[in-house]
């Protein structure tokens, strides 16, 4: 996967220990979908193959994290220690990421996305 200068962009606009949190997690969407595309959608750093799969953005005080309504749906019970909503779970910057968690959301997406020709 190419990196994108947008996303570095994106990133770079944040206080240090946001940028901390956004590059941690970019780098574990990278890991779960090695084949996606970097892009820069609705404002924020986003991951395609074969249709959308998910979007990110930095706040002050936390990462929200857009896996489409499918893939919090899909893993709603495991977003009670977050804030979440039908599109959004919030990751506080001062905790750690979820790493595995992030990883079989992307996972699912892809394969959702595969099964479901790129619809959400």
């Amino acid at each position: 996967m190419i990196r994108s200068i947008e996303i570095d962009q994106y990133i770079e606009t944040f206080p240090t220990n946001v940028q901390v949190v956004l590059k941690q997690l970019r780098e574990i969407i990278r890991n779960a979908a090695p084949e996606a595309e970097e892009v820069i959608s609705y404002k924020m750093p986003a991951y395609k193959q074969n249709g959308m799969l998910v979007y990110f953005a930095g706040y002050k005080n936390h990462i929200g994290f857009y896996p489409t309504g499918t893939g919090i749906e899909a893993f709603k019970e495991e977003f009670t220690p977050y804030k979440w909503s039908k599109g959004a779970v919030q990751f506080p910057i001062d905790k750690p990421l979820p790493v595995e968690l992030i990883t079989r959301i992307v996972q699912f997406r892809i394969k959702y996305n595969i099964d479901h020709n790129g619809y959400h």
